[in-house]
């Protein structure tokens, strides 16, 4: 397969989940990737994964610096990006009534400044024909107990892209923000660790617990995001995966 042949790729959160997924499958259709992760350790077992085809730059998208950083890398070294897939993204568990400042700071630093700032130094760097992806997801339009502070920060995900296909509109480059149900990527899982629930279906209604492979039916999605042709569209995707429970 060599959908990508030639392609530049720049992937946020890529150490684990769906970020690593889909730098695995960028690269099998024939994309260089670059790759993000704020730990170094888990970026190299990251490499080890993907194989030949991909770069990693260790660096936390809420940072500035660390952005302008790997962009400066992606400029050195190849001069242009195809596809940017703002996918970095973490959730804390907190009612309300027990918010802390310093987890509004750090969901909405990395999913929302991390997110825009992401595609604004990247954008420099696209061309007529690329593609910006992000990372929503279901619970934007859901509640979620415990969840609001994320689900506040992808809701705002849903509305940067609709407004910035408005902004690039003549340029060529598309936006998509595709919505994947829970998934049991380490850091939902690791999330779940420190409540009293034990899975996916337990704490938000529907599954994904390890059966089949929703990681790799996201990534098909993302595929899709990258090769539809036509004007820049936002296209919310509720993932086959986040099927409802009888």
């Amino acid at each position: 397969m060599s959908r990508l042949k030639g392609k530049i790729a720049v992937i946020t959160g890529a150490n684990s989940g769906i970020g690593l997924a889909s730098a695995k499958r960028f690269v099998a259709e024939g994309a260089h990737v670059y790759i993000t992760g704020r730990r170094q350790e888990e970026l190299d077992k990251a490499i080890q994964a993907v194989g030949a085809g991909v770069t990693a730059v260790q660096g936390d998208v809420s940072n500035l610096e660390d952005l302008d950083r790997l962009f400066a890398k992606v400029r050195s070294d190849h001069g242009r990006i195809d596809v940017l897939f703002a996918n970095a993204g973490l959730g804390a568990t907190e009612p309300l009534g027990k918010i802390t400042e310093s987890a509004y700071d750090l969901v909405f630093g990395v999913n929302v400044k991390g997110t825009i700032f992401t595609v604004q130094k990247g954008l420099p760097l696209m061309r007529d024909g690329g593609s910006i992806i992000l990372t929503g997801s279901t619970t934007a339009s859901m509640g979620t107990p415990a969840f609001s502070i994320y689900s506040a920060s992808k809701a705002a995900i849903r509305n940067l892209a609709r407004s910035w296909t408005l902004d690039l509109k003549g340029t060529g480059i598309r936006v998509n923000v595709l919505s994947p149900g829970a998934t049991a990527t380490p850091g939902l899982l690791n999330g779940l660790a420190r409540t009293s629930k034990k899975s996916t279906r337990q704490y938000f209604g529907y599954f994904s617990d390890g059966n089949s492979d929703p990681r790799g039916k996201y990534v098909w999605l993302v595929m899709d995001a990258i090769l539809a042709s036509g004007a820049a569209v936002v296209r919310r995707v509720l993932a086959s995966v986040a099927e409802k429970s009888k």
